[in-house]
C-alpha cells in the first residue's frame, strides 16, 4: 500500500504554491493566463500544470484581492487576451510569499535530510 497517493501530494503542493508561482511570473512583465499556464508547465520541466479550470479562477481572486491587475488587449489577426501584471500590494505579498517559501522548503530540507546539489 502506498502512504501517500501521489496524485494527492501533488494537488496540495500545487494549491500551496499557486499563487507564489502566479505572482512570480507576472512579476517582471504583463502575461496572459495561457502563456503564464504554458511557463509553469515548461520551466518546471512538466512537473507542474495548470488547466484552464483551475488557472482561470485562481486569477481572477488575485485580480479581486488587489495582487494584480488585468486588463483586455487586442491585437491584429489574434483573439482578445487578458492580460495581468503585478500591483504594488502584489509585489508585497509575493515578497512575504517567497520568505515564506525559502522557510518551509529549508525546514522540510533540514527535516528530510535533503542536501543542495
Amino acid at each position: 500500500m502506498e502512504y501517500i497517493n501521489s496524485h494527492i501530494l501533488e494537488r496540495e503542493l500545487k494549491k500551496g504554491s499557486a499563487e507564489l508561482l502566479i505572482l512570480s511570473l507576472v512579476e517582471s512583465r504583463p502575461r496572459h493566463g495561457y502563456e503564464i499556464s504554458k511557463l509553469i508547465e515548461r520551466r518546471s520541466e512538466g512537473a507542474v500544470r495548470f488547466n484552464v479550470a483551475s488557472l482561470y479562477p485562481l486569477l481572477y481572486r488575485l485580480e479581486k484581492r488587489g495582487w494584480i491587475d488585468g486588463r483586455w488587449v487586442e491585437k491584429a489577426g489574434q483573439r482578445r487576451r487578458r492580460y495581468y501584471r503585478l500591483t504594488p500590494e502584489g509585489r508585497k505579498i509575493l515578497a512575504a510569499q517567497r520568505r515564506g517559501w525559502q522557510a518551509f522548503a529549508a525546514a522540510v530540507n533540514r527535516i528530510a535530510g535533503v542536501e543542495h546539489a
